[in-house]
């Protein structure tokens, strides 16, 4: 398999692909690269609904380079515990994976929790490394996507809570309850609808890791079919 190089800068917790001419690269994690080419492989598998979607994403991004503004994107969940953390990471992934510069990426709810352990434990088995006090009500976690590449802090907040930017951002709502509750987010330029099921349901079950994994597939998919729209 081809090592995948990435940019090595992660700067205040989110990625900035591309940082400069001369940034240092790291390869990224084996298992990380072939899951994403797994992804990669199933565009197909997405509805064109979805598309239109995912759409408004990369159209952002593309406008926000080419103004030379960096592309902020904040998503939010009710509890920012499963759907935007892990959007907020597979959209890292993904801007990292397409080479697109000036990317960074943000989580929130409109109540803070917790980072839930079983999507920590799913987004483990996609490759990332994550990291962090698990006791903790509320761990802070950090996450790499390479071996020598600063770390991503991921920790539950609300959406407007540092170090989520207060304006200039577009914000992705990954859940109907957050979408219907927060039908204006302050600061925002821009405001999308890509909703997620929650596998919160599976909790205790069965099928519990499935769901998971299953969800995280998802997420990272469609982040990865949006940033490889970006024109750059």
């Amino acid at each position: 398999m081809k090592t995948l190089l990435i940019p090595a800068a992660l700067v205040a917790g989110v990625l900035v692909a591309g940082l400069a001419a001369a940034q240092e690269e790291v390869a990224m994690y084996p298992e990380l690269a072939s899951y994403i080419d797994a992804r990669i492989a199933e565009f197909e598998q997405i509805p064109a609904e979805r598309r239109t979607q995912l759409a408004g994403l990369a159209e952002y991004v593309t406008a926000c380079g080419t103004t030379g503004k960096p592309a902020r994107l904040t998503f939010i969940c009710t509890h920012n515990s499963r759907r935007s953390h892990m959007a907020q990471l597979w959209a890292a992934v993904a801007a990292a994976r397409y080479g697109v510069g000036g990317v960074e990426t943000f989580s929130g709810g409109t109540e803070a929790t917790a980072f839930n352990p079983r999507a920590v434990a799913a987004m483990r088995r996609a490759g990332l490394e994550i990291v962090g006090p698990e006791a903790e009500p509320n761990p802070r976690y950090e996450v790499r996507l390479a071996a020598g590449a600063t770390p991503m802090a991921c920790f539950s907040k609300v959406y407007d809570q540092s170090p989520n930017p207060a304006e200039g951002f577009c914000a992705v709502m990954t859940c109907s309850h957050a979408d219907e509750n927060c039908p204006v987010v302050s600061g925002a330029d821009q405001r999308l609808v890509i909703e997620y099921k929650d596998p919160k349901a599976a909790d205790d079950t069965p099928r519990e890791a499935a769901t998971y994994d299953e969800r995280s597939a998802q997420i990272a998919r469609e982040m990865l079919y949006a940033f490889a729209q970006v024109k750059k």
